[in-house]
């Protein structure tokens, strides 16, 4: 199993779950974070640390989510790895109070 970004990182980009990712499997571009199925390990030390709970478990993704399965694992393959902590995006705030958080 691994690990899905989904929609809720869109305008946000909280890096606080590439921190403590031990195997650094988070990239990113200017809008949000993916990632690589390939490197993660499935240690759920992300979850938690998502302040917009946009990380869910592959099993625990609703058919409306399923698409980011693949999004991920495409873009991360493109993209750096983000492992410090980076400035949110200035839309952030105003996306995990939409959002409810």
């Amino acid at each position: 199993m691994t690990h899905v970004v989904t929609e809720n990182c869109s305008q946000c980009r909280f890096t606080d779950c590439a921190v403590t990712c031990p195997v650094q499997c988070f990239h990113g571009d200017g809008e949000r974070l993916y990632i690589d199925p390939e490197v993660c390990i499935d240690c759920n030390a992300c979850i938690p640390a998502c302040p917009v709970q946009a990380i869910r478990e592959e099993f625990h993704l609703t058919p409306e989510q399923e698409h980011w399965r693949e999004i991920n694992a495409e873009r991360a393959k493109d993209l750096p790895v983000i492992s410090a902590k980076q400035q949110p995006l200035p839309t952030a705030e105003a996306r995990r109070a939409e959002l409810g958080f």
